[in-house]
């Protein structure tokens, strides 16, 4: 990867952060650190009235900056303007409510195709995974699925996913050195980090590259990086990358 004064975990949640638009609906999981503070730097950033919805049911939660902060913890409900639980989120979603959803996998396809289940064979597998929990409900119902992934290479991005926990319906995939978009049934190359190249994104992915043109992701300006250091004053958006 090219040296950079800019850390990956920083384009990362900016980048997620500029996909976000006000006014709209968002839903984030359990382990999804740099989404929450992705979803609260959009907040202040330019979607003050952003929908803030999680896993234990807070809304527009105000207190993320304590030490070992959990993207699952009864603070989201603690410090929340509501009470919206999870039985309700899929409910919103399946009426077409939601517009965003953040959901993880392990592995991904040109197809669009999501393995969160297992590796190697469903019935004698190499490695048994948790699972596709609320995926299976959320990326075929919300209006966008976004996942983020802290890890690629060509075992994340493969020809053909060992098993599939679900399917189409994606938006864009955010990882360390890309974006991808699904479109027209295929993962297209969306835009390459400042951080990395054509090659590495080549070299790191098991199928054929899609694009149209190659454009690259807006590196953080100060202003956003300033308000990140205000928000995630221990780099919960980092987590993931220890």
């Amino acid at each position: 990867m090219n040296q950079s004064p800019y850390r990956v975990s920083d384009i990362m949640t900016c980048a997620i952060s500029n996909l976000l638009a006000d006014e709209e609906t968002v839903f984030h999981g359990v382990s999804s650190h740099m989404p929450m503070v992705a979803m609260n730097l959009a907040r202040n950033m330019h979607a003050p009235n952003l929908v803030h919805l999680n896993i234990p049911g807070g809304v527009n939660p105000t207190s993320i900056k304590q030490a070992g902060y959990s993207s699952a913890g009864s603070d989201l409900v603690a410090s929340g303007e509501a009470y919206f639980p999870l039985e309700q989120i899929f409910d919103l979603s399946m009426r077409g409510k939601l517009d965003v959803a953040f959901l993880g996998g392990i592995q991904f396809d040109m197809n669009g195709n999501v393995n969160a289940s297992v590796i190697g064979d469903y019935h004698k597998p190499k490695v048994r995974l948790p699972g596709g929990a609320g995926s299976a409900v959320l990326i075929p119902t919300a209006k966008k699925a976004i996942i983020w992934r802290t890890k690629h290479d060509i075992r994340t991005f493969v020809e053909k996913v060992d098993f599939i926990t679900t399917r189409g319906n994606l938006w864009k995939i955010v990882t360390p050195l890309c974006i991808f978009e699904f479109k027209n049934g295929k993962l297209h190359l969306d835009r390459i980090h400042p951080t990395s190249s054509l090659e590495e994104v080549k070299a790191n992915t098991g199928f054929e590259l899609l694009y149209d043109e190659l454009k690259f992701t807006e590196l953080p300006t100060q202003k956003e990086l300033n308000m990140l250091k205000r928000i995630d004053p221990y780099d919960c958006r980092s987590i993931e990358f220890l």
